[in-house]
């Protein structure tokens, strides 16, 4: 090997020596409440399928009619060639669930916040952004250049001083904060947090990846769920989770959203979310708006699951959601949960550093609509089982 890439070599032992190697699992089935995963069906705690939509007969029908009219790439960029009419459609569509005026679809959730933070500050302007926020939020902090200040997990007051200390030194200054915590389940004091963006005149911007098709009326969102409408200027989100497809969506503000238009760099220059993703986004839109049967089936499911939990004796942090972490301490422990769980049929993987802070690894579970009750009492017989085996419990 060339002396200039060993160092790779060595740290990836060193990623391995430490047990935060991932070694990803192949799944040769579609999403559900069972997989079979590396050849063995297992049941499924790990995907982000919250309402059971990816493999629904309704959106892989529409997928498929939509491939038959339309094709399936579409060979270019939006402001070229590639916007069709489901594009436009899904646009609406958006809008109108989220309950405000506008939206624009990006090729994933991750790309809508790499697309939509440098378009709205720069770097003479200032991030006030959540400590505990995405990758992707950090990610499109950096590439905008704008100073980037951290406040207190979910702590308006830390907000307030940190805005009150600092706002006046930049022209502009950008609140994020992501609606639900992917890693511990938590959800921002969103109503609080606008209180304090509107005092000190800052852009309030929520990445609601996880609680769209979560929380809010029908699924609709945590805007929905504190009764915000009209007032956060930019809601992100994917819907690659409780939608079931891929793709992300920006809405709200209508200045902002033409703004996006024009600059944001995703959506100019890489190609436009395939055909049938798009088609799949709309029958997945069309289930939500039919029936609030699978988000109240969601929501049973998690309590019942995290009841049990905490009665078996485990640690679920401080998780009001759906996703439900099982705090386990050190990633070789996490692992070695994880491995114990697949030979007892249950899919559930680790998680440490870099995703969660060194010292508080965990299992992390994703309750789903398609959960059955008995699938529930399976994954909590394992989990009693493995726990008691390794002393956590």
């Amino acid at each position: 090997m060339s002396s200039k890439l060993q160092w790779l070599e060595i740290e990836l032992q060193n990623l391995k020596d430490a047990g935060l190697y991932n070694r990803a699992r192949t799944l040769s089935s579609p999403q559900g409440a069972w997989l079979v995963v590396d050849g063995k069906r297992v049941l499924n705690f790990c995907s982000n399928n919250y309402l059971g939509l990816a493999n629904h007969p309704k959106i892989v029908a529409a997928a498929r009619q939509a491939v038959e009219t339309h094709g399936v790439g579409p060979a270019a960029v939006r402001t070229i060639a590639g916007t069709m009419d489901l594009h436009v459609e899904l646009e609406r569509r958006l809008a109108q669930f989220k309950g405000v005026p506008s939206a624009i679809t990006f090729q994933s959730g991750f790309a809508a916040n790499l697309g939509t933070i440098p378009a709205l500050v720069g770097k003479e302007d200032a991030i006030f952004s959540d400590e505990l926020n995405h990758a992707s939020i950090i990610d499109g902090s950096r590439l905008s250049g704008a100073k980037i200040i951290r406040y207190a997990h979910c702590s308006p007051e830390d907000l307030r001083r940190q805005l009150q200390e600092q706002r006046s030194s930049f022209p502009h200054a950008m609140v994020i904060t992501d609606g639900v915590f992917s890693m511990d389940g938590d959800v921002a004091p969103l109503d609080q947090i606008y209180a304090v963006a509107q005092e000190f005149d800052a852009i309030l911007m929520v990445d609601d990846a996880h609680g769209e098709g979560v929380l809010g009326k029908g699924g609709r969102g945590i805007v929905d769920h504190f009764g915000l409408h009209g007032k956060v200027d930019v809601e992100v989100g994917t819907l690659s989770k409780a939608f079931g497809v891929v793709g992300g969506v920006v809405a709200g503000n209508p200045l902002v959203v033409e703004w996006l238009r024009q600059r944001g760099r995703p959506f100019l220059f890489s190609s436009a979310m395939t055909v049938p993703d798009v088609a799949a986004c709309l029958a997945a839109l069309d289930i939500l708006e039919e029936s609030t049967d699978l988000v109240d089936r969601l929501w049973e499911n998690t309590r019942y699951f995290k009841a049990e939990m905490k009665r078996i004796g485990f640690d679920t942090g401080q998780s009001t959601t759906p996703i439900t972490p099982i705090m386990l301490g050190e990633a070789p422990v996490a692992q070695q949960f994880s491995r114990e769980l697949f030979e007892a049929g249950i899919f559930a993987m680790a998680l440490g550093f870099p995703t969660v802070p060194r010292g508080k690894a965990r299992i992390r579970v994703m309750i789903s609509a398609a959960h059955a009750r008995a699938d529930l009492d399976q994954g909590l017989q394992a989990f009693s089982a493995v726990g008691k085996k390794l002393g956590v419990i």
